[in-house]
């Protein structure tokens, strides 16, 4: 293709609401533009990017049995109703009502609609497994849109749904897509880490995330530096101190009440003690199901709600405010579990039985207690792994050391089980002709935000850097200067040569100075860049630079096609 003919409106300055590097190049390099707060229109540089996403996608799917569907994004409200989650979507659906008075929603997901078609046309053993996906367009109203194609409310995401007879079936099914992930994402040229996660409000009792790790991923992650355990930070597991619960009281001081005057928060408490913060606990009071709730971690550490929710089997809590705690004795910011003012359940992380002494609110406004031991001044009724993993924390399944990094999402995994099935009536029977539930999975890409992700992973100051198998062409042909009829032909030839042989080649035929040439080039990314010129004419080469490395070599003009296809490879 002509560099002239391509509309690619680059810009020289960065927009200001563009603040990490994928969506200022985006921008910058004519792949994106903005219509409304989290809603872009596709350039067709992006749109090239996409389709080979795409490609790659289709291909390790349908290697793996999957086939390709196109489910409607206008979608039933009786649906999303029957699964309970019309309400649990909450403001994030798109809602709307025909002219006859219906309620429909925007896809956000298609969980209900899939398994209503499942349901609909599947009786039989005979006909499972079942691999079904598509990619299609997603919409939910974020209350902050952000980031360019990270974080939007129009995207476009493959979404890819297995059935099968039983958990062995599932097994098998989710084993295949992590391969297939694992696969989809090397070829696109990126580094991933797949981590466990929290399933949140697709459901399920088992999830993966696929991260590309990045400096500005909005997800935190901890890893195993001896082994391959890693997981998302709301779901890493931790376990009890080592030798928790040996510690000896014998020669502690006893507790101490100490006059804290407006000190009620952590930090305020160990700066006037003038102790670390890791010697204090942090008590915080819940409203659960109509009662009170003392949930205790350590001073420096912070509480992971998803397993609190998890430990306490419901989702149903919120953190009690002060005017719910008018008239109970309770007093916020000198909380403590010694000596309540109330009987109350109190549940601590498994760190605090490590024993102390810590410092802990006296339930006295303007006091606290120090000299605190768990096990001898008060107990908990659990201890629980209720607090965020950090870089340091023991590894759960070796003991190794956590290591912390940045992750983007760019596809999850998740056993389903049978939460659909069950409540849409997607039954089979099996060989005995008896009745039974469809074992569910489903498998999300983000397909926009793999192309964000990418730029994330592979730029430098000058522009994108796409890998070879991602980018929207693979060569880009510079002559200094087009009109000269020597690099003309020249340039010309090559383009015809390398096209012949499969490369996606463009040809930056524009009047232009060499310098903005240059400058677009790396811009746009393209991975390898021939220079044309006078001097090369003259002297029997032409360069290729390496967009990656930058390495520059000249290559004789009678070897440059093959030379250039030996250095490229395949594609």
């Amino acid at each position: 293709m002509l560099m002239s003919q391509v509309f690619a409106p680059t810009l020289r300055e960065t927009p200001k609401e563009a603040e990490i590097p994928s969506h200022q190049l985006m921008l910058r390099a004519g792949f994106i533009r903005k219509n409304a707060g989290g809603i872009y229109t596709y350039l067709p540089l992006a749109v090239r990017v996409l389709q080979k996403i795409e490609r790659i996608i289709r291909e390790e799917l349908e290697a793996r049995g999957c086939q390709e569907l196109l489910l409607p994004i206008i979608q039933p409200a009786e649906l999303w109703q029957q699964t309970g989650r019309w309400d649990v979507y909450g403001e994030e659906m798109f809602r709307l009502t025909d002219r006859h008075g219906r309620q429909f929603c925007l896809g956000p997901t298609h969980e209900e609609i899939i398994t209503a078609l499942v349901a609909a046309e599947v009786n039989s053993y005979r006909q499972l497994p079942l691999r079904l996906y598509q990619i299609q367009n997603k919409y939910r109203d974020e209350i902050r849109p952000r980031f360019g194609l990270m974080r939007g409310r129009e995207f476009i995401m493959k979404d890819c749904y297995s059935f099968d007879r039983d958990q062995a079936g599932l097994d098998e099914s989710y084993r295949l897509m992590y391969e297939a992930y694992t696969a989809i994402f090397n070829r696109c040229g990126l580094t991933t880490r797949p981590v466990e996660a929290d399933p949140g409000a697709i459901g399920g009792n088992a999830t993966h995330e696929f991260m590309v790790i990045a400096d500005t991923g909005e997800a935190a992650i901890v890893y195993c530096t001896e082994c391959d355990y890693a997981a998302n930070v709301e779901k890493a597991e931790l376990l009890p101190p080592a030798g928790a619960g040996e510690s000896s009281s014998v020669d502690l001081p006893v507790v101490e009440e100490v006059y804290t005057p407006d000190c009620k928060t952590i930090k305020e408490v160990a700066d006037y003690l003038q102790l670390p913060e890791s010697e204090t606990i942090k008590t915080l009071l819940y409203e659960v199901e109509g009662e009170f709730v003392m949930v205790l971690v350590r001073g420096d550490h912070t509480l992971n709600e998803y397993k609190l929710a998890a430990h306490l089997g419901t989702s149903t809590f919120r953190l009690a405010e002060d005017d719910s705690l008018v008239g109970t004795g309770f007093v916020t910011g000198f909380l403590g579990p010694i000596n309540p003012p109330a009987k109350i359940r109190v549940i601590a992380d498994y760190a605090l039985q490590a024993g102390g002494p810590y410092v802990v609110g006296a339930n006295k406004a303007d006091y606290h207690l120090r000299n605190v031991v768990v096990g001898r001044d008060f107990t908990a009724d659990a201890f629980a792994d209720l607090r965020q993993a950090e870089p340091g924390d023991s590894c759960p399944r070796c003991r190794g050391r956590l290591a912390g990094a940045r992750g983007i999402e760019v596809g999850q995994v998740f056993k389903l089980g049978t939460k659909y099935s069950k409540a849409l009536n997607a039954t089979y029977l099996d060989e005995n002709g008896v009745a039974r539930e469809i074992v569910m999975g489903c498998y999300g890409i983000g397909v926009g935000r793999t192309m964000a992700a990418a730029i994330e992973q592979n730029h430098d100051e000058d522009g994108i850097i796409w890998p070879l198998p991602i980018a929207p062409f693979h060569v880009i042909i510079v002559p200094v200067a087009y009109t000269d009829p020597a690099q003309k032909e020249l340039a010309d030839k090559l383009y015809a040569e390398l096209t012949e042989l499969g490369y996606e080649v463009l040809l930056d035929d524009r009047d232009e100075r060499p310098g903005v040439k240059f400058k677009d080039a790396d811009l746009i990314g393209i991975p390898y860049r021939i220079t044309i010129g006078p001097k090369g004419i003259q002297n029997g080469f032409v360069e290729l630079v390496t967009r990656r490395t930058r390495s520059k070599i000249e290559i004789p003009l009678e070897e440059a096609t093959s030379k250039i296809r030996s250095i490229i490879g395949s594609v």
